[in-house]
């Protein structure tokens, strides 16, 4: 009588053992999923604006741009600032150059594994670069868009600081075990600036503000 239980009360501890099992997966999975995204996307974020400000930086560097390139400043008699005129063709060849480079940086971190220590996504500080490490993977996706703006800063007693900057949109898809997620990686990028003596005006004329892209990152 008793041997014809045993297998009924393994049976049961088994049962037992599979629920409060899948009982602690759930609960870790609904706590420690949403910090691995946040932390992923922080990582993937950080490396993409990095990719974008080195990119920049390099092409500033090797094609020596230079403000007086965009903009001309006309003055009137008086020498005071009566007209900035942006040289709209320059300006959009340096933007779309820029672009696809960066969007050719980007393609190379397609696949990127990042590795998280699971102390870290649990918020252990003691324990933070210890246990096994989580995979997570990026891909980039679709194109980078860019939109020229500019902004004119007091840098003095009648002087104003006028920057020319290059704003960068893209998103990128994270892979973590079990989900995925996408996140959007927005930038600022100055490209060139200038001090300007005198009074100017509210705006400049002829200054590109539309979105410039390049082809898909696919």
């Amino acid at each position: 009588m008793f041997e014809k239980r045993r297998p009924l009360r393994k049976f049961c501890g088994l049962v037992l053992v599979l629920v409060l099992l899948s009982g602690v997966y759930f609960l870790l999975d609904r706590r420690v999923r949403p910090t691995l995204f946040s932390i992923a996307e922080v990582e993937v974020t950080q490396m993409a604006v990095d990719v974008i400000n080195q990119t920049v930086q390099r092409e500033v560097s090797r094609k020596n741009i230079d403000y007086r390139d965009f903009i001309a400043v006309h003055r009137d008699n008086s020498g005071r600032v009566a007209l900035m005129q942006a040289n709209t063709v320059k300006i959009n060849k340096m933007a779309a150059d820029i672009t696809l480079g960066v969007q050719h940086r980007l393609r190379q971190l397609d696949g990127k594994q990042i590795y998280v220590p699971l102390g870290q996504v649990l918020g252990s500080y003691i324990f933070a670069d210890m246990g096994p490490n989580i995979n997570i993977a990026i891909h980039p996706m679709g194109t980078v868009k860019v939109n020229v703006i500019d902004r004119f800063e007091q840098a003095g007693i009648n002087q104003t600081r006028h920057k020319i900057y290059l704003d960068f949109n893209t998103m990128v898809r994270v892979v973590i075990p079990l989900s995925s997620g996408e996140v959007k990686v927005a930038t600022k990028v100055p490209v060139a600036e200038s001090i300007i003596v005198g009074d100017v005006p509210e705006a400049v004329i002829n200054l590109p503000g539309g979105i410039l892209g390049g082809d898909g990152l696919k």
